[in-house]
């Protein structure tokens, strides 16, 4: 942080504008507030206790447990009962690795409010973060079934299922997100990527036709083309494919190879061939059939 802020307004109102731009900047919150804004607290009115409960997620970010315990307990002696200072205590918990804890007061909170999104989502990343892969899927599974348009969760769901490798229904979670974007070239490309990992013609001819769209919609995307390429090859030359459907993915493919080549030619190397090389990494996500 380039500029030297004194005056606690000075420091209040840099600190509204990251929460209102949801930015974090976690050493720089905790530094304003033990150089400028602790001993100016009573001036802030209503508004300190969302400066409180910033200063606390940025000290628990920064691991700084003595301002993080003097934010928490001033925000619980003011509101004892609020089921958002208990979400804080589970978080504190969580960051001190005492999870039982932590999942005990999300439990509670959850109880006394089914829609308590951010306490739900908590319990997520704590179970991820202990390698409880099926715990999390049921507990976002749960959350889905009350808030069905977070297409977040439905791409956090998919990737837990890629994780356990449920083709199946990371799928089914694709195909609802493209249900609320239906011409969103990156979910269009990812439907296809679990179709081609999946394998069988079948797939393929899926995983084709999903990789045409996404690179229509946007020529730029190098993993689609690419995938578009492969995926044609493959299909072109297996033994199921009709003579009609082969010369179609010869021509995608052609099509494909030669916008590559344009792309190549107008970006830098360097950079292109990072997108190639992430590409044939998130192409096939963890099945080598394709037969």
């Amino acid at each position: 942080m380039e500029k030297q802020y004194k005056h606690w307004e000075d420091v209040r109102d840099l600190l509204r504008n990251w929460r209102e731009e949801n930015c974090r900047q976690s050493e720089d919150v905790v530094d304003l507030w033990n150089e400028v804004l602790a001993n100016h607290f009573g001036k802030l009115g209503d508004e300190g206790w969302l400066v409180l409960e910033q200063v606390f997620i940025a000290a628990l970010d920064c691991h700084n447990m003595e301002v993080a315990n003097f934010c928490l307990s001033k925000l619980n002696q003011e509101f004892p009962d609020s089921l958002r200072v208990k979400r804080l205590k589970a978080m504190k918990y969580e960051a001190s690795e005492k999870y039982e804890h932590a999942l005990d007061i999300l439990d509670l909170i959850i109880k006394k409010d089914e829609t308590n999104a951010a306490s739900r989502k908590r319990k997520v990343t704590i179970y991820k973060s202990q390698g409880m892969i099926i715990e999390a899927i049921k507990e976002l599974t749960d959350y889905l079934r009350i808030f069905m348009a977070d297409q977040e969760a439905w791409m956090e769901l998919c990737d837990l299922y890629i994780s356990q490798q449920e083709w199946n229904k990371a799928a089914f979670c694709v195909e609802e997100l493209l249900l609320h974007s239906p011409f969103n070239h990156l979910y269009l490309q990812r439907y296809a990527e679990i179709k081609y990992t999946q394998g069988g013609y079948e797939n393929l001819e899926v995983a084709r036709s999903y990789y045409s769209q996404a690179a229509k919609l946007n020529p730029k995307n190098v993993r689609a083309l690419y995938g578009l390429m492969l995926t044609s090859v493959h299909m072109a030359s297996n033994s199921k494919c009709p003579s009609q459907k082969k010369k179609e993915s010869i021509k995608l493919s052609e099509w494909a190879t030669n916008q590559l080549s344009q792309l190549q030619d107008s970006n830098d190397s360097k950079l292109f061939s990072s997108q190639i090389l992430e590409g044939m990494g998130n192409l096939q996500i963890g099945n080598d059939s394709k037969n």
